[in-house]
């Protein structure tokens, strides 16, 4: 841990908060934003935040932020590695190239190496109970005495448990510190919008007054869904099955938002996801077509822009 995570505690300014959405290849879009975020405040951006979480594709990149890492970065291990995951064609297949991926780029990186403040969120698929995995013990609600961060599992393994959108990723086991094996599955069964998580970890593990904090929440976009082919067509059931996790989570998403809206009100927030109703915008979070998630990044940098302003006031 660096001074800018130990800092938290030190109200000289408001306490940033960064989340991000789950969504598979649509983080293209989060990357836009991100982009921009990154070149307004000529920093990287884990000097500028204090806590940034993720779910699933939201998990990567918060997990890369939290190390280090540029979104310039970032997004050519985009390029190089997700329509490579997304285009496999069975579960077991996309497993193994997510597990591939996630070794390639974070390598033995543990939760100790983070350089501000993390949670990547995850699901137990047995107790049906959220498991965060976080770097610091000032993040903690309890159990502070046996904290180990990151539950002293790789940050590659943790990251691959919040990707793990079953049925169409298998499950993932991972071995913690205390010699427990436990079963997880993707973060967004739970919190695809971590935000919740994030501002309980600032207001009750952190100790800051709502008012002290600033929410910068992005979102991969909404978008309508594309056409199926004709073999997806052929093999119904698959089809119904992306389209209703696609559902599930864009439910649990905005649910998450409302609550947000409702229950904390007062903590300065902007939120950031933009809905496209146009046919070339149809995609989904299995998308592999490299050009349209470029397209998705350009969308990204545009929904900045609307918010510049105000981002500005947030962040400088």
């Amino acid at each position: 841990m660096d001074q800018a995570q130990e800092s938290t505690h030190v109200n000289t300014r408001p306490l940033r908060v960064l989340t991000l959405d789950g969504g598979g290849a649509k983080g293209f879009y989060t990357l836009g934003v991100l982009k921009e975020i990154e070149a307004m405040s000529d920093c990287p951006l884990h000097q500028k935040f204090d806590l940034v979480f993720g779910t699933s594709t939201g998990a990567i990149i918060a997990a890369l932020i939290a190390l280090g890492n540029s979104v310039d970065a970032i997004l050519k291990l985009y390029r190089d590695h997700v329509p490579a995951v997304m285009s496999q064609k069975s579960a077991a297949a996309r497993s193994n190239a997510l597990k591939a991926l996630a070794v390639a780029v974070f390598g033995d990186a543990k939760f100790d190496d983070v350089k501000t403040g993390v949670g990547i969120v995850t699901a137990r698929w047995l107790a049906e109970r959220p498991m965060i995995f976080k770097g610091s013990v000032s993040q903690a609600h309890g159990r502070a005495g046996t904290f180990v961060p990151g539950f002293g599992v790789p940050i590659a393994d943790a990251v691959k448990a919040s990707c793990s959108a079953y049925p169409f990723f298998e499950r993932t086991v991972i071995h913690t510190a205390m010699g427990e094996d436990v079963e997880l599955i993707d973060g967004g069964y739970c919190a695809n919008n971590p935000t919740l998580y994030a501002i309980a970890d600032a207001v009750h593990a952190l100790k800051r007054g709502p008012e002290d904090i600033r929410l910068v929440s992005v979102g991969v976009g909404v978008y309508p869904d594309p056409k199926p082919s004709f073999l997806m067509m052929l093999a119904k059931k698959y089809l119904v099955s992306v389209q209703l996790l696609q559902k599930t989570l864009e439910i649990n998403t905005q649910s998450m938002d409302q609550l947000r809206q409702v229950l904390f009100s007062d903590v300065p927030s902007i939120r950031i996801s933009d809905a496209y109703v146009t046919p070339e915008m149809a995609t989904d979070l299995l998308e592999h077509d490299l050009k349209k998630l470029d397209l998705l990044f350009q969308r990204g940098r545009e929904s900045f822009a609307s918010r510049e302003t105000k981002l500005r006031e947030f962040l400088m």
